[in-house]
């Protein structure tokens, strides 16, 4: 209970503290230089908060459903939950997991508890190797600009080590058994009943034969989730582009995979505000891109978030009203 109070009461002040960062950065880059690259966006920009996102929606989707052992008929149904679990993980203080359940109960009654269950856990362990994924990749492209000896460079090299770390730290957990291990903790504290106990071992098991016997579609599963994140990286080029500035992919592709480790390991901050502002505009500099065009890219993505969580909550709205049919 007390770790609960202590994150409690740190989140409001990481998420205060993002926003002094923000303003600090508005200050700092001068308002009339961001409105100046906002205005010469106009009506284009639209045409941005749809197309690339709606590809990386289709891609997370594709990913998702090769973890699951009887997919459900509908793809759309599939995408309709996944947008409405990340809506909740985007907009609550749940650290990106408060979603996860809402996918899972949003599959029913078409899949079956237990395998949705395992099917989001599975998702979101292929999703975390494939931002490592990313992140490699970002780093080859960066050498195209950066030496490795570049302290971003070096900064992203032993974030990418940390990933590793996080990604096979998280299998690792899961095939020992921590599911089951929690419900039996629960159970000698009087806080969870025998009946609940039996179906957490069996979740346990049910995990273990999915990496025993699914590797082939987990694999899969990483390559769909790696190549949504590199279609969202394709936004950067786009708005960039379209603010008049010259930048190769290569550059687009080094600047959103390491905007992406910063989105991981700040996950404890709401919406990770003041952290991706921050970021982007030190990793725009750094491949030599101005600093109003950078927040300006930035405020993009946030419209993006936000017409998708919106998407997302009014996907949920429909799912809980009209449940899928159950299988045959």
């Amino acid at each position: 209970m007390a770790h609960g109070a202590i994150r409690t009461a740190v989140r409001p002040l990481l998420f205060c503290a993002g926003l002094a960062v923000v303003g600090y950065l508005i200050w700092d880059l001068g308002p009339g230089a961001i409105w100046d690259a906002l205005r010469r966006l106009s009506w284009p920009v639209l045409t941005v908060l749809v197309f690339p996102a709606s590809l990386v929606v289709l891609f997370d989707t594709l990913g998702w459903r090769f973890t699951i052992t009887r997919p459900p008929r509908s793809l759309f149904h599939l995408a309709a939950a996944r947008l409405a679990g990340e809506a909740v993980n985007v907009s609550t203080p749940t650290a990106s997991v408060g979603g996860e359940p809402i996918k899972a109960f949003l599959l029913r009654p078409e899949i079956p508890a237990r395998e949705a269950v395992v099917s989001v856990i599975a998702d979101k362990t292929t999703v975390v190797a494939s931002q490592a994924v990313l992140l490699a990749v970002g780093l080859v492209a960066g050498l195209i600009w950066l030496p490795l000896s570049h302290p971003l460079m070096l900064t992203m090299t032993g974030l990418l080590a940390l990933e590793i770390v996080c990604a096979g730290g998280f299998v690792v957990v899961q095939l020992g058994g921590v599911i089951g291990g929690g419900g039996r903790l629960m159970a000698r504290l009087g806080m969870a009943p025998d009946v609940a106990l039996v179906k957490l071992e069996g979740l346990d098991q049910a995990l273990r034969s999915t990496y025993a016997d699914r590797w082939r579609q987990l694999l899969v599963s990483i390559v769909c989730h790696f190549l949504a994140s590199a279609t969202e990286t394709f936004e950067i080029f786009l708005v960039v582009r379209l603010l008049g500035v010259g930048m190769p992919v290569t550059a687009a592709l080094g600047i959103g995979a390491f905007g992406s480790a910063v989105r991981f390991f700040s996950f404890m901050i709401p919406a990770n505000l003041g952290a991706v502002e921050g970021a982007n505009v030190a990793l725009f500099a750094a491949f030599g891109v101005a600093g109003p065009v950078a927040f300006t890219c930035t405020l993009v993505q946030r419209l993006r978030e936000i017409l998708w969580t919106a998407a997302g909550f009014a996907a949920m709205s429909v799912l809980s009203a009209h449940p899928a049919p159950r299988q045959g």
